[in-house]
């Protein structure tokens, strides 16, 4: 049986996609022999005050030398100092969703700060995972060689296909954290100027990580008056979020950059035509047969696709149709699975047979 430790931030049932690709990781590895520790870092990554970086250090300084760690990019890049202080005792393959440098919203200073930061880390590990072609693109100024790095996309569970609202309003569902980086504020401005129409727009997403602009989008709600129109619902429990993607028309997002886009290949599971943006790994995410996606930050571009999802239902059926063609090519999590442990596999040694990691 192999072993490895498998480090990340906070609470690891956290509801978005990259928690989602860990749990299934851990899950999968499980399954399949592994052993799989999970000493639990702190929260606050990926700008951890002094406690928790003191507490992050004593969590890693417990590992036993010659451990084969994954550790997740939200916390390893932000740890540049604790990477390189172990890297001769631990072996460190880093996974990463989305290069920090790359969120919405940062200081020019900070953005270079954790540039810097992550090119640092991820010099010291032995291999490098990433979600899709686009994020390996997006580290090439990182400098990882290419030997390390190696592509897994995230699997996507089978689904029946959606039934869609079933009148001729249409109803719209974004599944995204509410924060900068995914767009929500660029959606409601495109969708307030088809005020005229009939539709609704239903957001599935923590409102708890990115507290500002959760309370900024709430004022542009009432402000623009689709406080009947726009539902926030939060992070739901998984039941209800497959009960809107069931009743859904579209799933729409208005992202400024995506490592992958997992929620959208959950759509195309449900055979759901998409709205969104080609930023990042969307663009092959998405075929172009089974949505419209539209420059980033092009609020008249979105708005225009958004009007011929509601007002052409010719076109919506048959973006419908390539979304069904689709999701037969999706990966499965059972292929992403013996993918990571193949990359895995190639770093263990016989001490991985014994001795269980902390």
């Amino acid at each position: 049986m192999r072993r490895l430790t498998f480090l990340m931030p906070g609470d690891p049932a956290s509801l978005t996609g990259g928690y989602a690709y860990d749990r299934a990781m851990v899950a999968g590895l499980r399954a399949r022999g592994w052993t799989v520790g999970q000493p639990r870092l702190p929260d606050g990554f990926p700008f951890p005050g002094e406690a928790a970086f003191a507490a992050a250090a004593r969590c890693i300084g417990e590992i036993p030398d010659g451990t084969l760690v994954v550790a997740d990019g939200l916390a390893f890049g932000a740890l540049p100092a604790l990477a390189e202080a172990h890297a001769g005792r631990l072996r460190w393959v880093a996974l990463v969703h989305h290069p920090l440098a790359l969120e919405t919203g940062l200081a020019d200073v900070q953005a270079a700060q954790l540039f810097d930061s992550e090119r640092r880390a991820l010099a010291t590990a032995r291999r490098v995972i990433v979600p899709s072609a686009a994020t390996a693109r997006a580290l090439a100024p990182y400098g990882v060689p290419p030997e390390r790095l190696h592509v897994i996309a995230p699997g996507t569970d089978p689904a029946p296909l959606a039934a869609g609202s079933g009148d001729d309003g249409l109803t719209l569902l974004c599944v995204a954290t509410v924060s900068a980086r995914k767009g929500h504020a660029l959606l409601i401005d495109a969708l307030a100027g088809l005020g005229d129409r009939r539709w609704t727009l239903h957001c599935v997403g923590s409102l708890e990580r990115d507290p500002a602009t959760a309370a900024a989008l709430r004022r542009q709600i009432d402000t623009l008056g689709l406080a009947g129109r726009v539902r926030l619902h939060g992070e739901l429990p998984d039941a209800a979020l497959q009960a809107l993607m069931q009743r859904a028309d579209v799933a729409v997002l208005a992202t400024f950059f995506e490592g992958y886009g997992m929620a959208l290949a959950e759509a195309l599971a449900r055979g759901l035509p998409v709205v969104a943006t080609a930023v990042g790994a969307l663009p092959e995410t998405v075929p172009a047969g089974a949505g419209m996606l539209v420059p980033s930050g092009d609020m008249a571009a979105l708005r225009e696709a958004l009007r011929r999802m509601i007002d052409e239902p010719g076109w919506r059926a048959q973006l419908a149709a390539g979304a069904r063609a689709a999701r037969a090519a999706l990966p499965t999590w059972p292929q992403a699975v013996a993918a990571f442990e193949a990359v895995l596999a190639a770093l263990a040694t016989p001490a991985d047979h014994a001795g269980a990691p902390r």
